[in-house]
C-alpha cells in the first residue's frame, strides 16, 4: 500500500473519518454518533474506516483533525478549522461550485469557495440549533415522525402555514399547538421546512448567492430540506454521494499535502 493519510471531522452529533490514498482517491471512510467523549469518538471512528482496508493508525503517514471536537484529538499531527475542511472537501467532489451550504447537527455554515477550493468568504450561525440536524430530530420528535417520514409527508401538504419561530423550544411548541389546533402533519412538516430555508437563506444573502452551490453535512439527507431550499434559491443544489464526510475529507486533502514530500 502506498502513503495513506487521514481526516477525522469530529462534530457536536457525529464524528467522521476518511482515509485517502497519495492519489487523492478515497479508500474507506466511517460515520458515528460523537458521543459524550470527543477523543475516544475520533478513535472508534478512525479504527473503524482502518480496520475495513486490514491496517491501523501506524501504517496511516499524517493526520489533521477538524470540527467542534479538533482539539481532543491527541493522535492528529495538525488541527484545521472547518471552514478550511469543508471548502476542500466541497471542491473535491464539485470542483466548479463557488457557495458551499453545510448543515450539520448543531450549526450552519455558508462558504464561498474559489476555484482551488480556498475558502474566500463565509458566515457561521453557531450560536442556535435553528435549522440543523438537532432542530430536525426535535421537530419530528414533536411530530411524532421519523426524519425520513416526515420528509416524505411533507410531499403532499395541500394547505401553506407558517412555522414562525426558528428557535427549537418554541419551534417545537409551536408545533403543538398547530397539531392541537387540527392543523394536518404534513402541512406542519412542510412549513417546518420552509422554516429551515428561510433561515439559510438570509445567511446566504449575508455573503452573495453564487452558483454553483452545493449542500454538505447531514442536513443534506434531508430531501425535505433540500426540496425547501431549491425552491427558495432558485437553483438546483449538488450534493456529494455522501454529504457527512465532505469536512473529514477536506482534512484528509489537507493531510495529504503535509505528508508529501
Amino acid at each position: 500500500m502506498s502513503l495513506m493519510v487521514a481526516g477525522v471531522d469530529i462534530g457536536s452529533l457525529c464524528t467522521k473519518t476518511v482515509i485517502l490514498s497519495a492519489e487523492r482517491k478515497i479508500l474507506s471512510f466511517n460515520i458515528l454518533r460523537s458521543g459524550a467523549v470527543y477523543r475516544g469518538a475520533a478513535e472508534s471512528s478512525l479504527n473503524e474506516a482502518l480496520k475495513t482496508l486490514g491496517f491501523n493508525i501506524k501504517d496511516l503517514k499524517y493526520v489533521v483533525s477538524t470540527g467542534y471536537g479538533r482539539a481532543r484529538v491527541p493522535f492528529a499531527d495538525a488541527e484545521v478549522t472547518e471552514i478550511t475542511c469543508h471548502a476542500r472537501g466541497a471542491n473535491y467532489f464539485f470542483p466548479e461550485v463557488r457557495t458551499v451550504i453545510d448543515i450539520g447537527g448543531q450549526d450552519s455554515k455558508v462558504i464561498r469557495v474559489n476555484e482551488t477550493g480556498q475558502a474566500v468568504r463565509f458566515v457561521m450561525n453557531d450560536k442556535c440549533a435553528a435549522g440543523t440536524g438537532r432542530f430536525l430530530e426535535v421537530m419530528a420528535g414533536a411530530l411524532g415522525v421519523d426524519l425520513e417520514e416526515m420528509s416524505e409527508i411533507a410531499l403532499y401538504a395541500h394547505e401553506d402555514i407558517e412555522v414562525s419561530s426558528t428557535c427549537t423550544v418554541f419551534a417545537e411548541s409551536e408545533i403543538i399547538s398547530l397539531l392541537a389546533g387540527g392543523y394536518e402533519k404534513r402541512e406542519i412538516a412542510a412549513a417546518i421546512y420552509k422554516a429551515i430555508a428561510r433561515r439559510i437563506t438570509g445567511l446566504t444573502g449575508q455573503i452573495g448567492l453564487v452558483e454553483k452551490v452545493a449542500m454538505t453535512g447531514g442536513v443534506a439527507k434531508s430531501g425535505g430540506v433540500v426540496r425547501a431550499l431549491e425552491k427558495k434559491l432558485g437553483v438546483a443544489l449538488l450534493i456529494p454521494p455522501e454529504p457527512q464526510i465532505v469536512g473529514a475529507c477536506g482534512a484528509a486533502l489537507i493531510a495529504r499535502e503535509k505528508a508529501l514530500p
